[in-house]
């Protein structure tokens, strides 16, 4: 198939970006750049031993997309562009509104114009909001507790509203849990522009002594060390999900919307991620117990069922190899 990947050079886009292609898909790139950096592109194409099409444009940008779907014969869509941190969301909702619900339906009256009818939807777990049970499987509830997850569960359900509406669209909208580690060759991985929202790169910059300490927002939770648990999975078994969802989408059962969750089943605390990386790096990480911060969720871990029975996926790789691959990604990255 032709793929266009949106937020195709950030961290996961890059991931599944090799992915495809090593599976023998043509990639096209399509990313404003606005947090990620232009010489990914070129790192993957070192692992692929050719070079990927980037094209530079923003999913808010109708004309552009459809000349990308044209021009390049795309068969399905794979959408990642969007804002994912939950603090910053909170601080600026309508700037995730505008980027994330909006930009979809640029996207998406592109692909209907040019006749493209597969997606993939980068999702996220935080659709479930605050867990009633656990492991949260895709039955559970969902009613999202901050404006990031908010944005995502509205536009899976335009997209719900959208295959019932038209028999001819195949979407699945991956509930991705917390994507950490990097790829194998050392080449790409998560590297944010400015502070790192997320606990890995931030763990990873303190090991280096890029910054001071963790701040750990929470040490009063109900959980074993009374900081958040979270299901960590490792981005490049997350990049073989996205392979697996469009093969099963490709399918006699592929028709109509459809849910799955993406992770490991098994729920880490902030404090487990710290020993695991300072067992991987064998460098101290200074960390501080800080207030908690809004619009977190004291638990959340993943049942996968539904994907090892529909798609065909489940998670591989664990806390240590995710820890290993990010230290070895963070030694990389001080060399650029």
């Amino acid at each position: 198939m032709n793929i266009l990947l949106t937020g195709g050079s950030g961290y996961i886009g890059s991931h599944a970006a090799v992915a495809l292609a090593q599976a023998g898909h043509k990639v096209v790139l399509y990313d404003n750049l606005s947090n990620s950096q232009l010489d990914v592109v070129s790192r993957v194409g070192r692992i692929l031993g050719y070079p990927l099409v980037l094209i530079e444009g923003d999913v808010r940008a109708p004309d552009l997309l459809g000349q990308a779907l044209r021009e390049h014969s795309i068969d399905a869509v794979v959408h990642f562009a969007g804002l994912k941190a939950v603090g910053e969301s909170v601080a600026q909702p309508l700037t995730y509104y505008d980027n994330n619900v909006t930009g979809t339906q640029c996207l998406l009256r592109a692909m209907h114009r040019c006749g493209v009818r597969t997606l993939v939807f980068s999702s996220s777990a935080t659709v479930y909001g605050e867990p009633r049970y656990l492991p949260l499987d895709e039955r559970h509830p969902t009613s999202a507790v901050n404006p990031y997850g908010r944005s995502k569960l509205h536009i899976e359900e335009m997209l719900s509203d959208l295959a019932l509406s038209d028999a001819s669209w195949r979407i699945a909208c991956l509930r991705y849990f917390n994507p950490v580690g990097a790829h194998e060759s050392g080449l790409i991985g998560e590297d944010p522009n400015g502070i790192p929202n997320n606990l890995m790169p931030y763990i990873a910059q303190v090991a280096t002594g890029r910054r001071d300490r963790v701040s750990v927002f929470g040490g009063d939770y109900e959980t074993p060390d009374g900081t958040g648990v979270r299901d960590y999975i490792h981005v490049t078994d997350l990049a073989h999900g996205h392979l697996a969802a469009l093969n099963f989408l490709a399918s006699a059962s592929g028709v109509g919307w459809h849910a799955f969750n993406l992770g490991t089943g098994k729920g880490h605390s902030v404090l487990e991620v710290i020993q695991a990386f300072e067992r991987a790096s064998g460098m101290k990480v200074p960390y501080e117990i800080v207030a908690r911060r809004a619009g977190d969720v004291a638990s959340s871990y993943a049942s996968s069922d539904k994907a090892r029975h529909m798609l065909g996926w489940q998670a591989k790789l664990g806390l240590d190899e995710m820890c290993a691959s990010a230290w070895r990604w963070q030694r990389y990255c001080a060399q650029l």
